[in-house]
């Protein structure tokens, strides 16, 4: 889903993101075949629920979300940790600088998929590219490792779409984790959404839409219990942390969902830490 809506803002006049593989992600399986990934297949624009609000929230989080890893990159981070990387192609797409190494990590099956659309395009990464196959629901620092991460290393962590899947002891872990892996200078980004699921979640047509036309229900998936502040968790460790909603950068932008009454978009949180470099 979210590689159809990277798809579609890729072809857009304005676009905020582009990704060129996203669609072939889209046409490859059979689940998704007929999906839009082009803005003239979407006939109701962005009045569409779907293809039209949801799919430009996507461009506008893949354009931020690009900005701080590049930004943490150009700064001295030479590792980038993609949490649930799924169909991302950052490592492909990025004007990375020379000696940065992106570690993908997600469940061995969506890498596996990935690569062979990857092979049958020929595309070739930007950076060092290092799939490693984990479920993220567990420690996962020890196939981390296995890759080839370096904990003296300063590093971009990024979970994006990531966080309000995982149980709250998880996503407590991924922080702890990659604070006790992190040297100064490193960087963290990821969304989150606070609040627990409610009826009006369950009833907004962002989330019944995905239910009746793509028979993906996102709130069954969510963790229905309260999120930790791992903002707070972050700052007691050290790192400064500031939160942001979507709505800010669609007015940084020009572009993007606006808000809109009983809005489950205004409860999403995108977070940026970084740790301090090491005094002395």
């Amino acid at each position: 889903m979210v590689a159809a809506a990277r798809a579609i803002e890729t072809h857009r006049a304005d676009s905020l993101a582009e990704d060129p593989y996203a669609e072939h992600f889209v046409r490859a399986a059979p689940v998704s075949a007929g999906w839009p990934v082009r803005p003239e297949e979407v006939p109701d624009g962005d009045a569409d629920p779907l293809w039209g609000r949801l799919a430009r929230y996507f461009g506008l989080r893949t354009r931020v979300f690009d900005d701080f890893l590049l930004r943490s990159a150009h700064g001295g981070a030479r590792q980038v940790v993609l949490f649930g990387a799924g169909l991302d192609t950052r490592a492909m797409r990025l004007d990375w600088p020379t000696g940065v190494t992106v570690f993908e990590l997600d469940r061995a099956p969506v890498l596996a998929f990935k690569q062979r659309v990857l092979d049958g395009l020929g595309a070739r990464s930007r950076a060092a590219r290092v799939p490693v196959a984990v479920d993220l629901g567990h420690d996962w620092a020890p196939a981390l490792a296995g890759g080839g991460f370096t904990p003296g290393v300063p590093t971009a962590w990024l979970a994006e779409g990531l966080v309000m899947y995982l149980t709250p002891e998880a996503e407590q872990r991924l922080v702890r984790t990659a604070d006790l892996l992190s040297a100064g200078g490193s960087t963290l980004a990821y969304e989150t959404k606070p609040r627990p699921t409610s009826p009006a979640m369950v009833a907004d047509q962002l989330y019944t839409g995905t239910r009746a036309r793509l028979d993906i229900d996102l709130v069954a998936l969510f963790d229905p219990g309260p999120r930790p502040d791992s903002a707070a968790d972050l700052a007691a460790r050290g790192w400064s942390a500031t939160t942001r909603t979507p709505f800010d950068f669609t007015a940084r932008h020009g572009r993007g969902p606006a808000p809109e009454p009983d809005d489950v978009l205004a409860d999403n949180r995108w977070v940026f830490a970084e740790k301090p470099p090491a005094s002395g």
